[in-house]
């Protein structure tokens, strides 16, 4: 989920990231912005500042192991209460995505070919963090022919064997329809999380999510737990493209009938003037209120406000559900 808060540079960091974007990699589809002024942020989108030293401190592990943050790349507003946790989201496989989806700010192009000594770096930067928990997503790498499925179990599989009892969460694309090889070769090493983002509800697949498909998305987290019954699988959805109540509605329900556990619900924020526009606002009260409908619903966990992103508190997640 994108985000559109001030944020550190990446040079000024040591992300990867400032070395290995293109700025014209940076530029997303044109959209064109919503007729009449953008709506004025409402007083409940202030995320707490981000600089701070357990920024610079774990800024300097991801730069000594070369890796990159989906904190960082995508703009989350949450970076320096998750930071100051000790806790990450790293993101595999490269800073440059093979889709361009007009709502979000990783960078896209030609990704290079994968580094086989990656796994091997993050899990000695999750030793070198102390982490309990971590999350690992990537870009979309359209261009293999498991969409980097293999790529995830060894980085898997590394962190676990550096870290004894840590837990693992994979916040995963969406493979293209290459679904039973992509679970055949995370078959090696599950995670105790499966999460797969629907972002938005059908009617906005077109405009929001190009390449993708709804029904490939929901069949993905139905399989991932077919396939291993102990997984705890996980989605999210912005709110503030312009969907209405019962699409959301009508997204749940089909999120349950495919038997995810936990859903995160986050608002949508425009990382600039050239992506998808917010729609609406959605206020805390309202986000309360789809918690307690999600939950309603069936989910184990349902997480919450206009800042939560797809890894916020996620290892209390776990835990609860």
């Amino acid at each position: 989920m994108a985000a559109a808060l001030e944020r550190p540079s990446l040079t000024a960091l040591g992300q990867p990231g400032a070395r290995s974007r293109d700025k014209l990699a940076r530029i997303p589809v044109r959209v064109e912005p919503a007729a009449g002024a953008a709506l004025p942020k409402p007083p409940w989108l202030r995320a707490r500042p981000m600089m701070s030293a357990a920024v610079a401190d774990m800024a300097a592990v991801l730069r000594d192991h070369r890796l990159h943050s989906v904190c960082e790349e995508a703009m989350c507003p949450n970076i320096g209460e998750c930071f100051a946790q000790r806790t990450a989201t790293f993101m595999i496989m490269g800073g440059l995505c093979t889709r361009r989806c007009p709502f979000c700010d990783v960078a896209h192009g030609r990704p290079e070919p994968l580094d086989p000594d990656e796994p091997a770096r993050l899990a000695a930067a999750a030793a070198a963090l102390g982490l309990r928990y971590v999350v690992i997503t990537s870009v979309d790498r359209d261009d293999l022919r498991d969409g980097g499925a293999a790529h995830f179990a060894a980085c898997i599989a590394a962190v676990r064997a550096s870290v004894p009892g840590i837990g693992v969460e994979v916040l995963t694309p969406d493979f293209r329809g290459r679904v039973a090889r992509a679970l055949d070769a995370l078959s090696s090493a599950w995670p105790d999380v499966f999460n797969h983002n629907i972002e938005t509800v059908p009617s906005l697949y077109r405009a929001a999510r190009p390449g993708a498909d709804y029904r490939g998305s929901l069949e993905l987290l139905v399989q991932a737990k077919a396939a291993r019954p102990t997984l705890v699988t996980k989605s999210g959805l912005m709110l503030g493209l312009g969907e209405c109540d019962d699409e959301v509605r009508d997204t749940l329900r089909d999120l349950r009938a495919h038997e995810v556990d936990v859903l995160t619900l986050g608002q949508y924020l425009a990382p600039s003037a050239h992506h998808l526009p917010v729609r609406r606002y959605v206020s805390p009260d309202a986000f309360a209120a789809w918690r307690d409908e999600a939950l309603a619903l069936g989910f184990r966990e349902v997480v919450a406000g206009p800042l939560v992103r797809s890894s916020y508190h996620a290892a209390d997640l776990l835990a609860d559900a």
